[in-house]
Parts: C-alpha cells; sequence; structure tokens
C-alpha cells in the first residue's frame, strides 16, 4: 500500500494537485482577510467569483486533462488513504467556516449586501460540500458514510443520502428520475421537478428499507432523521451561540447549496436516455448515459465529478480511480462554465440541443424529451 505523501513513482500524476479541492472550503473563511487587506467589499462575493468566473476561465486556460489511472494501479490507488483524507479535511474547513459567518451574520459591522455576499459564498461552499458528501456516501465504511451526512448538514439537504445512491443511480438517464433533467427542459422548469421529486423519493425509498427490516419511521436507523438531526443541532448550536439573526442567513446559505448542487444534475444527465431491453427493462447504466468533461480545473476543483459517465458505470470507484469515457457524449466546457450557460436557457438550448441530437444520430425520439414540448420537438426534427 502506497503511504501518505510519498513524493515519487507516483501512478497519478495529479496527485499533489487533489489538496487544491480544498480551497473551495477555504474559501469561507478568506472574505474577511481579503477586504480586510485591500478595502474591496467585493470579496464578500469569494465563492461565486471563484466558481462562476475564476474556475470557468482556468478551464479554458489550462485545458484538458488527458490522464487516466491504469488498471494495474486500480487497487494502489484506491488503498492509498492520502485520497481520502483530502476529502475529509474538507469537513472541519467547511465547519469552521460556517462558524466565522455566523459570527459576522450576527454582528452589525456588515452591509446587507455584505451579509447577502457571504451568505452565497457559505452556499457555494454547501453545495460544492454535498460534492463531497458524495464522494464519501458511495463508500462501504461507516466512518465515511456518517462522514457523509454530516456534510449534507451545512446544506439542510441530508435526504441526498439516500436518494442519490438508491434513487438516481437505479433510475438515471430515464423519465422517471427527478434528477435527469429533460431535452427541451429549461433549469428553472426543472428546479422544482427535481427538488421535490428527489425529496418525495428519498422518503418513499428510506420507508421501505426500514419497512423490510421490520422498523417504523421513526426508527434510529432512519438515516434521513440521522442526517436532518445533524442539520437541527448544526443550526441549533449556531443559534444558541449567535443568536436568532443568524438563522435567515443559515437557511439562504442552505437553499443556495441545494440549488448549486441541482444545477449540476441538470447539466450532468440533461436529454439523455438509457436504451431499453427487448423485455421492457432499462439497460444498464453506460458511459453513455452521462454528459462528460475532462478539463483539469474543474476536475480538481469537485474530485473527478465531470468523469460522471464512469462513475455511473462503476459507482464504487473512489474519486481517484475515475477515468473519462470516449463512449461518454462530451461537453464544450467544465461544469463549472455549463452551470453559468444553463442560467440562461436560450444560450443552454443553443449549446446542448443539437449536441444531445448528435448524440443520437439525429433521432430525437431516442432523447430524454420534456413531455410537453415532446410533439413540438418531433415536428421540429419530422418525426411525425
Amino acid at each position: 500500500m502506497q503511504t501518505v505523501g510519498k513524493p515519487a513513482g507516483s501512478p497519478d500524476p495529479k496527485r499533489h494537485l487533489w489538496v487544491l479541492g480544498l480551497i473551495a472550503p477555504a474559501s469561507a473563511l478568506l472574505p474577511s482577510q481579503l477586504v480586510l487587506h485591500t478595502g474591496s467589499e467585493v470579496f464578500w462575493w469569494i465563492g461565486p467569483i471563484i466558481v462562476l468566473v475564476a474556475i470557468p476561465v482556468l478551464d479554458w486556460v489550462v485545458g484538458e486533462d488527458g490522464s487516466n489511472p491504469r488498471d494495474e494501479d486500480y487497487e494502489l490507488l484506491s488503498n492509498d488513504r492520502y485520497y481520502r483524507w483530502c476529502t475529509f479535511i474538507f469537513l472541519p474547513i467547511q465547519m469552521i467556516g460556517l462558524m466565522i459567518a455566523s459570527y459576522m451574520w450576527a454582528g452589525d459591522d456588515l452591509s446587507v449586501v455584505d451579509k447577502l455576499g457571504l451568505a452565497a459564498t457559505l452556499g457555494f461552499v454547501s453545495g460544492i460540500g454535498i460534492n463531497a458528501a458524495h464522494e464519501l456516501g458511495h463508500r462501504v465504511e461507516h466512518l465515511e458514510r456518517w462522514l457523509a451526512k454530516i456534510a449534507l448538514a451545512q446544506s439542510a439537504y441530508g435526504h441526498f443520502f439516500v436518494e442519490h445512491n438508491r434513487g438516481h443511480h437505479v433510475r438515471v438517464a430515464t423519465p422517471d428520475d427527478p434528477a435527469s433533467a429533460r431535452l427541451g427542459e429549461s433549469l428553472y422548469e426543472f428546479l422544482p421537478r427535481t427538488v421535490a421529486g428527489g425529496f418525495r423519493s428519498a422518503l418513499r425509498l428510506e420507508k421501505e428499507r426500514l419497512a423490510r427490516k421490520g422498523k417504523g419511521w421513526w426508527s434510529l436507523d432512519n438515516h434521513i432523521l440521522q442526517a436532518w438531526s445533524m442539520t437541527l443541532v448544526l443550526f441549533g448550536g449556531l443559534v444558541v451561540a449567535f443568536g436568532p439573526k443568524v438563522l435567515p442567513w443559515l437557511l439562504l446559505q442552505a437553499a443556495i447549496g441545494a440549488l448549486l448542487l441541482e444545477t449540476v444534475n441538470y447539466v450532468e444527465h440533461y436529454g439523455l436516455l438509457r436504451e431499453r431491453r427487448p423485455n421492457g427493462h432499462w439497460a444498464r447504466c453506460s458511459p453513455r448515459d452521462s454528459w462528460n468533461s475532462d478539463r483539469l480545473v474543474t476536475n480538481i476543483f469537485l474530485f473527478h465529478l465531470q468523469r460522471h459517465s464512469d462513475h455511473h458505470a462503476n459507482p464504487g470507484r473512489r474519486y481517484q480511480t475515475l477515468r473519462t469515457s470516449e463512449q461518454a457524449p462530451q461537453l464544450p466546457g467544465g461544469y463549472a462554465s455549463m452551470i453559468v450557460f444553463a442560467a440562461i436557457p436560450p444560450l443552454w438550448r443553443r449549446i446542448m440541443d443539437h449536441r444531445v441530437l448528435e448524440h443520437y444520430g439525429g433521432d430525437v425520439t431516442r432523447a430524454n424529451i420534456q413531455p410537453r414540448k415532446r410533439e413540438k420537438l418531433l415536428a421540429q426534427h419530422g418525426v411525425g
């Protein structure tokens, strides 16, 4: 087994870059110092600036990743605990940033606009924290699964732990999946559908799991209640420590984090539809059922989330072992760029709709189409 800090002979050329993924939670620690030393209040908004401006620019400048782990290095990389610590350390930095922000929200030194900027920064940290929870939640180790729930506490999105693993991964790229966006569906149509649908699905899945074990909803074994309890403890503790004035800001940053996550979901499967087997069941998820991007900077920042096709085809793989696939449809930019495009529906459709059609050889009937736009899209593409 490779030991932490081994500098030479690493099978991963990005090995020492993964710690840069901690820039995301660290951005919550930076605003006060940056404003203090520069006098520029724009730095209260450092989270959105990094995610929506700096990373897209760096993606275009730095370009593609281009490195895939070798098959013979899979076990070595999987068992190297250095990569786990890169996600473990995310959590304490995330929580310290939230406490510092709560202290500043409780005070009267900042204007409402500055507090909004700080909430936006914490919200972006919260959303990226869901990505860290996503990586930890796929593991079989009890410690990592509990850490996933802790990472979700800031966003109050604990049901994601259940819905993503037992709902989304089963139904991905089908009309039954609330987290798979449809061709012709705008981000603003998708968001209420995925938030409400994912919530209902998580409740149903957990209720069914508990029933199979002969337990009721109020069991201590309820994963959703465990995760929600962590949010109540976290938010309750911060309210006790800093006063009720922090509660609206905590709720705002949680909402921003959840919406950031769901915007990434919108990008990941837009318009894609799995094939059906002759028996009518959906075919096994393949690399063709997720949008990929191999931009290096976002790969590091999001722990290889962009290699989403390999993740769905092989959900047990740890982030450092994920590979880019030639079979996967490719996005024209990194995820950070694409969430900006998604916020502008006409631009998004201009960029993405023809790529969905090209992926299916021009046959629009093979795509996952927004039901209310189905007839219009079929007619538009000569299908009567």
